[in-house]
């Protein structure tokens, strides 16, 4: 960790020079991984990115400077050139750079590792994911996976942060991540299937995966595929059940994404696409009553945990759509400002050189109370999508389309024969408002969600339970 007064006599110095706003961030990023390709290692690394960055507003201009060297010299430096920087931005701004109020936090915390990182060898850990490999079985009849590759990533990540404001936090967080992806063969066919899975902790984290269970279960789904699964002609009209992998993805990329408050005004718009919600407004109407879509940074355990962000704000649930309708976005303090409320800690930033912007945490639609028995028992014609293998979505996150990679035909309340590929192609209100029933089954899935150029990949949760649409299109293969 950083000797804390040199952060204090960095914004101390912006001050001095003329900042109205000044921010340090000590942040350091410890990562250990290794892979494995058919078993076998074939790489490994250590890094370590540490440094210091300074943010400041200086007469209606923003400017960020970060360095690598922990030494007064170095962050004075830093400070100066952050102070440069944003008197450059204030000549070509239309509208002064703002902060919104925010409740700003004085707090230090850490996650705790119930299996330290460091209780085992890294020879162990590899072990560990092997044995995990050897317990699976490759191969089910005639279909084998052709090849299989395993990413085993631990990080730990401290932080300390001092702005002008009054706000100090200092947090340590370590996570514990998996990795991999299956290519099955049958004949002249493939098909191809990834997870990723983890959780903010220790290697008790790793021990909770159940990794050989989960690649086995992702084997037996390439075999359904590729061997049992048969195509269903036409398109159809039906009755659809999500699994909770679908569900988390599909609120992660069209509630969370453009929910982001900075993609609503249009700053992401050549990086990371548009939002539907710049057209509508909070209070609108989105989809039925069924559907509560929350993105909380606070949940233990999680990959997106944390307690305050990167401007020190304090964290909480952020609703951003209850029972159908649009509520918030998701803001930093900047535009907090821009749209006149305040900021409900969504700044975050990947390392040291990256300046904070607004992000997901851990976005998931609320459980409901339906069993997935329920939800099929009044279903006469329908299909049940449980694995996607593939998705795309357009850059205002309006269309969306997921193809299953393990999907079946239901017939009067049973789940029946496996189909090849079914595809569902649908707008974003059209899925929210044809959800009738959401089950009580929440589950979450990891990711590493890109945004920001240059690319910052975070760590994030998807989450959700099963849910039933009525009467949407689904394509066959």
């Amino acid at each position: 960790m950083i000797d804390e007064s040199l952060l204090y006599r960095a914004i101390d110095e912006a001050a001095r020079l003329g900042a109205s706003y000044a921010e340090a961030r000590y942040h350091s990023l410890n990562v250990f991984n290794f892979y494995l390709l058919n078993g076998k290692v074939i790489g490994g690394s250590y890094s370590d990115s540490t440094g210091v960055s300074v943010r400041v507003y200086v007469g209606g201009g923003q400017g960020f400077a970060s360095a690598s060297t922990i030494s007064w010299e170095s962050i004075a430096d830093t400070v100066k050139r952050a102070i440069s920087a944003a008197r450059t931005s204030a000549t070509s701004r239309k509208s002064p750079a703002r902060l919104a109020p925010a409740r700003l936090g004085t707090a230090k915390y850490s996650v705790a590792e119930k299996k330290p990182l460091s209780s085992i060898s890294e020879d162990a850990k590899i072990l560990t994911v092997r044995e995990a490999l050897n317990g699976v079985e490759m191969k089910k009849g005639d279909m084998e996976i052709e090849s299989h590759t395993v990413a085993y990533r631990e990080s730990v990540e401290e932080k300390v942060i001092a702005n002008t404001d009054g706000a100090f936090v200092a947090s340590r967080v370590p996570r514990v991540e998996v990795f991999y992806n299956l290519t099955g063969k049958h004949g002249a066919l493939r098909a191809n299937r990834w997870r990723e899975l983890g959780g903010s902790g220790g290697l008790e984290v790793l021990d909770g995966m159940d990794l050989a269970s989960s690649i086995q279960d992702d084997v037996d789904s390439l075999h359904v595929n590729l061997v049992k699964a048969r195509n269903m002609e036409g398109t159809r009209r039906l009755d659809v059940v999500l699994s909770p992998e679908i569900v988390g993805l599909s609120v992660h990329e069209s509630a969370g994404h453009p929910s982001e408050a900075d993609r609503v005004l249009g700053r992401e718009a050549a990086q990371a696409g548009l939002s539907y919600r710049t057209e509508m407004g909070e209070g609108e109407r989105i989809g039925s009553e069924h559907v509560t879509i929350i993105d909380d940074p606070t949940i233990p355990g999680s990959m997106g945990f944390y307690l305050y962000d990167d401007e020190g704000v304090a964290a909480r649930p952020r609703v951003l759509i209850d029972k159908g309708v649009l509520r918030e976005l998701l803001h930093n303090r900047e535009t907090a400002a821009s749209f006149g409320v305040e900021s409900n800690a969504a700044s975050r930033a990947l390392d040291y050189r990256s300046e904070p912007i607004v992000r997901m945490a851990n976005t998931y639609m609320a459980p409901g109370d339906y069993s997935l028995d329920e939800m099929l028992e009044d279903i006469k014609d329908g299909v049940y999508i449980k694995k996607y293998m593939e998705w795309n979505i357009d850059d205002k996150r309006w269309i969306a389309r997921y193809v299953g990679l393990e999907a079946y035909r239901i017939r009067n309340g049973r789940i029946e024969e496996p189909l090849k590929n079914v595809v569902l192609e649908i707008s974003t209100r059209d899925y929210y408002g044809r959800i009738d029933a959401v089950g009580k089954d929440l589950r979450f899935e990891a990711g590493s969600c890109g945004k920001g150029e240059p690319m910052q990949p975070l760590p994030v949760w998807m989450g959700g339970p099963h849910v039933r649409l009525r009467g949407v299109e689904v394509k066959g293969a």
